[in-house]
Parts: structure tokens; sequence; C-alpha cells
């Protein structure tokens, strides 16, 4: 028996081996591969600064905190904020500060549809329904800075992260609409934080940079009105979205 174990322990001990020396030979492989590759735009790092485009799409919805009286309403039973999509156009210009940062100014223009969900104690006029979904429909201006830092090449390929801040103007903003039953009223500023990551792969004539992001709204966007059922339901509402994008880069 304690032969048997031994060769059984013997066995797994040269697999794990085997495994490893295998493991170490397909690293030296694609060491040697990537030594080998072609490197596009060897000078790109040495710009002082470069520009491209933008394109990309959003999924936002609204961050909601219901009013303290919301129970002493009658006519709203449910009101809850739901994700939709959108498209993001831009252009952007990116500084080199270093080896490892730079920053970069990305303005867009983002179409948003941000939806809420009502269900109601009577039958909506109108829809004929208790449960009716609102759009809010947005055209937004947005200028964000961010800090990028970046890995080093891998022949043609490079990740970074981003951290910035940006300042929103929605061009669409009903909050200075006339009274209407049926409104959610939106500001028209807004202001927050962004964190990222993405991705470079270098091309002959250009930068394919496709990147994910996190983009939040810090100012309450909310223009309560109490004679508004599906607006006063509402203490407070805030942008949250998620940005997937693809950069042209020169």
């Amino acid at each position: 028996m304690l032969y048997l174990l031994r060769k059984k322990a013997y066995l797994k001990i040269i697999g794990v081996s085997c495994m490893f020396a295998g493991c170490m030979l397909l690293d030296q492989t694609a060491a040697a591969q990537f030594s080998r590759v072609e490197m596009n735009q060897t000078d790109h790092d040495d710009k002082p600064y470069y520009f491209g485009i933008t394109i990309g799409i959003n999924l936002a919805r609204f961050q909601t905190e219901l009013h303290p009286r919301f129970l002493q309403y009658d006519s709203v039973f449910v009101a809850e904020p739901t994700n939709s999509g959108g498209l993001t156009l831009g252009l952007h210009a990116t500084a080199r500060l270093s080896n490892r940062f730079q920053l970069r100014f990305n303005p867009q223009l983002m179409f948003i549809e941000r939806n809420i969900f009502y269900k109601l104690k009577y039958p909506d006029p109108i829809e004929g329904t208790t449960e009716i979904t609102k759009k809010v429909e947005s055209v937004i201006v947005t200028f964000p800075f961010q800090l990028k830092f970046q890995s080093d090449r891998i022949g043609n390929f490079r990740v970074y992260t981003l951290a910035g801040f940006k300042a929103d103007i929605d061009m669409a903003s009903n909050a200075r609409a006339k009274r209407a039953e049926d409104l959610v009223k939106i500001q028209k500023y807004d202001f927050g934080p962004e964190f990222g990551i993405g991705f470079n792969f270098f091309f002959p004539s250009f930068i394919f940079s496709p990147e994910i992001k996190i983009s939040n709204g810090l100012r309450n966007i909310h223009g309560r009105d109490e004679n508004l059922k599906f607006s006063n339901v509402f203490d407070k509402i805030q942008s949250r979205m998620i940005v997937f994008t693809i950069h042209l880069e020169g």
C-alpha cells in the first residue's frame, strides 16, 4: 500500500512538473512571438499631444429617493427607475504628461432616454392602464477631463485606466417647461466623477481603443413640483450611467 501511495505521489509530482514546464515553454514562445511582431506607430509615445473621435453607446438610469410624504399620496403605489440605452458621439484631445500619465479632454454629445415605471391606484386617463412607463429624454453635452494611467506596450497592445470629472448640460431639459400632468422635471446642469478602463490596439494608420466607464452625477437634478403626480413622489433624482465607447486616435 505504501508503495502504491508513493507511486501515485510521484506520478502527481511528475504531472505537475510537466504542466509547469509546458507553461514555461508557452510563455517563452509567446514572448518570442511578441518580439517578432512588427511594431506599429513606434513614435506615438513621443507625441506631446494627439486627437481622435469617439463613438459609443450608453446604458443610463435614474437613482431616486422617494419623498418622505410618498406614503401619504394615494394616486401612485410604485415609482421605480429602469435602464435604457442611448448613443454617444464626441471628439477628444490627449496631452502626454509622462510615460505613464496622460490628460484627456473628451467633449461628447449624448442622446439618452431614462425611464420610470409607475403603478397607479387608478387607470391613467391617457394610457388607460394602472401600469405605465414615463420616458425622460435628454440630449446632453458633456465635458469630461480625465487622467489616464497606462501600461507598457506589449507588441501592439496596451491597457489603461482613467479617472476624471465631468460637467453636463442637458439641452432638452424640461425643468422650465409648462406644467403638465405627465411630466417629470429634470434640471439642466449636472456634474460628477468618472472611472473606467480601456485598451489600445495599434494599427499602422490609427489606434483602436475600446473603453468602458462608469459616469455618475452628484447633483440632485429633480425639479420637484408638488402639483405633478408623477414628479412629486420623488425627493431626489441623480444620474447613473455606464458608457461603452470606441476611440479612433491618430
